[in-house]
């Protein structure tokens, strides 16, 4: 069974929060019973455009589109206390009916790290902040009553996560350095590689077989997913100029790019691969033409959807 997600933009264009918001409601009005989830990148800023706090975005999500599961993709770990994160994941799972998603990473945008004063830590301490925001997450979604943990950044002493998420909330981990996957081996039930061709992610997907082989635990038990963009139209030529017109530093080998049967075609090689959630960003959604080209040619073209 292969999975589908919207991913969204970081925010509205300049002045158009009304039309963001509209743009929303007539996309996602469109790919219901198709997709299953939404996912909101977590950034302060983005190349001088507007951008919107990812937590802020997922609540009003939860709340305004019951059909969605909703996610980060994915929060940078040390921008929230990971204990107070473990208590607003467990209260939005609680009010949403269960359906949030806990996507993290070990951070790595040192510029807004630097304007919002936040430490910007060596990638070694980062990965290391993973781990221990892992765990403490786990714990205390977890664990009866009052959790504590001693860590090398990360402590909690007697701290409550009440309730308790009734359902559990998965965990994504995203990214393809050796150490975060070996972390995502380890604590996740999703792990995400985003914006990367074939070849390079299945010699990561390779790596990962083999960190899961190496403490024990079914391949079956992990999802393996792609984040990134799809650029559709009638032709090839059509798709590469949409892609370029409307996104800065495009790179059409990071994104699937072509006619809505060869989309299908390249979409279907990652699914062979062993890709089973694909998070998207639809150039040019909510044009219904072109999000029509998805949901009713690509999705039933695609091997295993």
């Amino acid at each position: 069974m292969v999975d589908f997600g919207l991913g969204l933009l970081h925010g509205p264009p300049k002045g158009q929060n009304d039309l963001f918001l509209a743009d929303l409601d007539k996309t996602l009005s469109q790919i219901k019973g198709s997709f299953r989830s939404i996912w909101m990148t977590d950034h302060f800023q983005w190349e001088g455009q507007p951008t919107f706090e990812a937590w802020t975005v997922m609540s009003y999500l939860l709340a305004r589109y019951p059909e969605f599961e909703v996610g980060p993709m994915v929060l940078g770990q040390n921008y929230r206390n990971p204990a107070l994160l473990a208590l607003m994941a467990a209260t939005l799972q609680a009010l949403s009916g269960g359906r949030f998603i806990m996507g993290i990473g070990a951070g790595w945008k040192e510029d807004e790290y630097l304007a919002y004063d936040y430490e910007y830590p060596s990638p070694r301490v980062r990965l290391q902040q993973l781990e221990e925001t892992l765990i403490i997450l786990k714990k205390m979604w977890e664990e009866p009553g009052q959790v504590s943990f001693e860590g090398t950044h990360y402590s909690i002493r007697d701290a409550w996560c009440e309730p308790k998420p009734e359902r559990k909330i998965p965990i994504l981990v995203g990214g393809g350095g050796y150490t975060t996957m070996k972390h995502a081996a380890k604590y996740a039930d999703m792990w995400n590689l985003p914006d990367k061709p074939l070849g390079p992610y299945i010699e990561r997907l390779n790596i990962m077989r083999r960190h899961l082989d190496e403490i024990g635990r079914d391949p079956a038990t992990l999802r393996f997913s792609w984040f990134g963009r799809v650029s559709l139209g009638r032709t090839e030529a059509e798709a590469e100029a949409r892609g370029k017109s409307r996104i800065p530093h495009w790179t059409q080998e990071n994104s699937f790019v072509g006619a809505p049967q060869r989309v299908a075609e390249l979409m279907s090689e990652f699914v062979e691969a062993g890709v089973d959630y694909f998070m998207i960003d639809i150039i040019d959604a909510p044009d219904e033409e072109i999000v029509g080209m998805f949901t009713e040619e690509v999705i039933p073209a695609i091997d295993g959807a």
